[in-house]
């Protein structure tokens, strides 16, 4: 299920084709399909829209995710993750990344994760899951996800001051979009694969999310017809690929580590 694709969000006129005099750099980014299991057997997946005021794809539904920043393999940063080499991380993306920036773009997932819904895909320093059942400890780690949304804080220091680290092994990487050359702001996307860590609840809104919705993938490829539903690719074609799997049980296997 890895590619690699330019993605067609829009279809282009003469007039923009002869305004794009040069290719725009495209940004590296990260995007994660966050899954769990639904009562049936099936599974859904987490769709959030971004703000209307939001210069790309402002109102859409997407997956979470966003810009790797180099922040995101920084030494500090680098740390405090576990699960993956910087070698392994380079081989799966095709070797066009030093080992470091390769790291990041897993890296970027996690953290783009925390920031849009507050779930953390880490674990403690002593190897044990995250726990947010504590009412005091959950309000202590939004309020510094709110601080790092705020550049108040980064992602790397908020880990040390809780004594966490990055499970790289939890994020899988499953394919790449990159925006045709004619848009004036382009992303070369990894897209990842992820499981909703027990124990952890998504956010319904954030600063970067007005509402968040657990769904099928049939479901929601039922719905993209519908006004209330704005959504595009390469959000439809992941989600028309993962309705294919149809279980649970297929979604596992396809992955190798839900």
């Amino acid at each position: 299920m890895v590619s690699s694709k330019k993605s067609a969000l829009l279809t282009p006129d003469s007039s923009l084709l002869a305004a794009q005099k040069e290719m725009v750099p495209a940004r590296f980014a990260s995007t994660v399909v966050l899954v769990r299991p639904d009562e049936n057997g099936g599974f859904e997946v987490l769709l959030t829209r971004r703000p209307v005021a939001m210069r790309f794809l402002g109102g859409f539904y997407v997956f979470p995710g966003g810009t790797v920043h180099r922040d995101d393999y920084s030494p500090q940063m680098l740390a405090r993750c576990r699960g993956l080499t910087g070698a392994q991380a380079r081989k799966v993306l095709g070797g066009v990344h030093e080992p470091d920036v390769a790291l990041g773009h897993w890296v970027a997932v996690l953290r783009e994760l925390f920031e849009e819904v507050g779930i953390l895909l880490c674990v403690t320093e002593s190897g044990g899951n995250v726990q947010m059942t504590d009412i005091a400890a959950a309000k202590r780690i939004e309020l510094k996800r709110r601080s790092i949304v705020n550049k108040q804080l980064n992602f790397a220091s908020f880990l040390e001051s809780e004594n966490l680290i990055c499970d790289l092994s939890r994020a899988v990487y499953f394919d790449h979009w990159v925006t045709p050359d004619i848009y004036s702001m382009r992303f070369d996307t990894r897209f990842y694969v992820a499981t909703l860590p027990s124990h952890q609840t998504a956010l319904d809104r954030s600063e970067e999310v007005t509402d968040s919705l657990w769904i099928r993938p049939e479901d929601a490829m039922m719905r993209i017809d519908r006004h209330d539903f704005p959504i595009l690719p390469p959000t439809t074609t992941v989600l028309q690929n993962l309705a294919l799997l149809g279980s649970w049980d297929r979604l596992s296997a396809q992955f190798q580590m839900l």
